[in-house]
């Protein structure tokens, strides 16, 4: 697996194959999350068995699997292009299931989204993430972010900026 990466507030005593699984979710999650190392479904096959699936219809929906995520993330990664996961709040794992609740702020500076121009709008966000992990790859990954609150700030690419915000 790659770097540290950003904090993490671990909660409880893991066993080693719980610590093995939080270690491929968190891979998982700085690859999708990367402005330059997210190429799409190629980037995380190799962290996900071939039957894997995704939930998260208010946010990502027609995405099944964590490779369909991974291909949708990519182009919000293009116009979100410093996007950073700041720190893993929350993370536990018990047996195959993995807990994960992140911070992460960038701002739409770089390519268009949905027709919007870049805005240079800057936000941070919370969101969590519930994974399963089967031999040692990804089984399923239900998210849920607050997107809403991102819309109601007029930040990021969901809204055009408002004079005086």
């Amino acid at each position: 697996m790659a770097g540290q990466g950003p904090p993490t507030n671990t909660s409880v005593v893991q066993t080693d194959a719980e610590e093995r699984n939080i270690a491929v979710v968190k891979e998982y999650m700085r690859i999708a999350n990367s402005p330059t190392g997210n190429k799409g479904r190629s980037s995380v096959a190799h962290l996900c068995t071939e039957d894997s699936v995704f939930e998260a219809p208010t946010t990502f929906p027609g995405c099944e699997t964590p490779l369909d995520y991974a291909d949708s993330h990519s182009k919000v990664m293009s116009a979100i292009s410093d996007l950073e996961i700041t720190s893993f709040d929350i993370v536990f794992a018990k047996e195959g299931h993995v807990l994960l609740r992140y911070s992460a702020e960038g701002s739409h500076c770089g390519q268009p989204h949905n027709g919007i121009q870049a805005t240079g709008n800057r936000a941070k966000w919370h969101a969590a993430a519930i994974f399963e992990v089967r031999d040692g790859k990804i089984y399923s990954f239900t998210k849920e972010w607050d997107k809403v609150r991102l819309s109601n700030d007029h930040v990021l690419y969901f809204t055009q900026s408002q004079p005086g915000n």
